[in-house]
């Protein structure tokens, strides 16, 4: 770490704590005195584009809680995921390396055992260290349990709390895979022990209508796979029975999730807390509460974005409300790029209009192009750093980890973190430059690598469309694809003919990252 970001953290801090103790009582002074370090709220969304936010010029719908959060904080132009699809975006946030590194860590199936190893470095644990009370809520899909998968019905173990979490309320995969319910911590909320839940993802069992064999019961009906055990009028990937006292209501997936986090954040007021709030908005089955159905004019697609909005506004004004906003550093992103139609007829597709989710750019979630890993980013410092500016520099999710360590005073990072780089300076707006290269992975694997304004994506035999319904452009050619981004951000011409030793270049370098475990061994020193 720099000294000027060392000088920095130590005015930040200090900075937190004069704002925090200004016209309290002397028993508030003393609470905040002892919370010198900043709270940190990550708002992590799914499949939301970058062009499906008015703050990033999206004009069909507006999203004002979101664009107040990028008024007053960082708003970064060219971020990204380091994948185009959920599970391995969600394991490199927490783990700090790219997913493709470990085998297995593609879309997770709804049963999948813990795809973390509980010996690994992860975010939450390095912001435990730090002394941070750490919380997820809301979607995980990294799987639960040892190899064989969670034990439904029994103490569901490892998860959240064995990789770093001291708290979870977890979707255990998506909305749309079963089983549907919530867990806490260890076990499955609400759960009949005389109705276990049973789950197969092979073969149907027990008597519950499924979507093929019952589509007169369907509210929401799938456009392509989604037809299997039907839960709340809506067919799912996979099949359950039992369990029913716990089963989720869709339309009030947010509030839950919501509530869970403002009890999170209202008992842990009084020291620093890391809150990874996952939402379920956008991702499908889009079921917008009765507040927002209808209400944005592009259907339930719309209507679960204007949700999501809500969102991050009710957890702005929780923290107003515990006076501790001017003490917390809000994250807002996603985990992929947007796709229409994901699995169900919800007229995505035929009310879009004239929005674009990815602001033009080519491919969407599980793609090569990037418009499947190019992502809104946008941070609130809470002393007003960088307050309404837009940055340029390059930065990847993964370096979250690293960042996240030198801002909270972690001395170093062990050496299993491979990928994440330190990258405050670049989150704080002070460097507008960035990274010099990432790599990104579609749902085949690590095929592209951007540097400066080249992005490469290797030569793979693949499907040109998303196999399984999405009409989105996978991005994969038998020959080599070169793009200029910066004359050409929407990679519309490949020029990979006329510069032979740039794709030589940037080939080389994919390859050796790839092959070499260890790209980036370093420790974090502050000192």
């Amino acid at each position: 770490m720099t000294l000027k970001n060392s000088t920095f953290l130590v005015y930040i801090l200090t900075t937190f704590a004069i704002i925090s103790c200004k016209n309290k009582t002397s028993e508030e002074n003393t609470a905040t005195k002892k919370n010198q370090k900043p709270n940190i709220v990550f708002i992590y969304t799914d499949d939301l584009g970058y062009g499906d936010v008015s703050a990033y010029g999206a004009t069909e719908v507006k999203t004002p809680a979101i664009d107040k959060l990028a008024e007053e904080g960082i708003l970064f132009d060219n971020a990204y995921a380091t994948a185009a699809t959920c599970t391995p975006s969600r394991y490199s946030l927490l783990t700090g390396n790219y997913a493709w590194r470990k085998k297995g860590t593609g879309v997770a199936n709804g049963d999948a055992g813990l795809l973390i190893d509980t010996k690994s470095t992860t975010l939450p644990g390095v912001l435990q260290a730090a002394g941070y009370t750490t919380g997820i809520v809301g979607k995980w899909h990294l799987g639960l349990g040892d190899k064989t998968g969670p034990k439904w019905n029994d103490k569901i173990s490892p998860g959240p709390l064995e990789i770093g979490f001291d708290y979870s309320y977890l979707i255990p995969a998506t909305g749309d895979r079963v089983p549907c319910v919530f867990v806490e911590n260890h076990h499955i909320v609400n759960l009949d022990p005389n109705d276990p839940v049973t789950v197969n993802y092979q073969n149907k069992i027990g008597d519950w209508p499924t979507g093929k064999e019952n589509p007169e019961l369907l509210t929401m009906k799938p456009s392509q796979g989604h037809n299997n055990t039907i839960v709340n009028g809506v067919s799912r990937i996979g099949y359950m029975t039992g369990g029913k006292a716990a089963l989720w209501d869709d339309e009030t997936i947010p509030m839950e999730l919501v509530d869970k986090s403002k009890k999170f954040i209202n008992s842990n007021k009084d020291k620093p807390f890391f809150l990874l709030l996952s939402t379920h908005d956008i991702h499908v089955p889009r079921i917008a509460n009765k507040m927002f159905q209808g209400k944005s004019g592009l259907g339930p697609r719309g209507d679960v974005i204007l949700q999501l909005d809500w969102t991050v506004n009710e957890i702005v004004k929780t923290l107003k409300e515990q006076n501790l906003l001017d003490n917390t550093i809000i994250v807002f992103s996603s985990d992929n790029g947007p796709v229409i139609d994901d699995g169900y007829q919800d007229q995505a597709k035929e009310l879009l209009g004239t929005h674009k989710p990815t602001a033009g750019l080519r491919g969407g979630k599980y793609s090569a192009y990037n418009g499947g890993t190019k992502i809104p980013l946008i941070i609130r410092w809470p002393n007003g750093k960088g307050k309404g500016t837009v940055s340029n520099a390059l930065v990847s999710q993964v370096d979250f980890l690293s960042s996240f360590a030198a801002l909270t005073g972690v001395g170093k990072v062990k050496e299993d973190v491979i990928d994440s780089q330190n990258a405050l300076d670049v989150f704080l707006g002070d460097n507008r430059t960035g990274r010099t290269s990432i790599v990104q992975e579609s749902f085949m694997g690590p095929v592209s690598y951007l540097e400066g304004d080249w992005k490469f994506i290797a030569p793979l035999d693949g499907p040109k469309l998303v196999p399984w319904g999405p009409i989105i452009e996978t991005g994969f050619k038998t020959e080599p694809q070169l793009f200029n981004i910066k004359k050409d951000p929407n990679e519309q011409e490949n020029v990979a003919s006329n510069y032979p030793g740039k794709v030589k270049d940037l080939s080389d370098k994919l390859s050796n990252i790839k092959k070499d475990g260890f790209t980036n061994q370093h420790e974090v020193n502050l000192n």
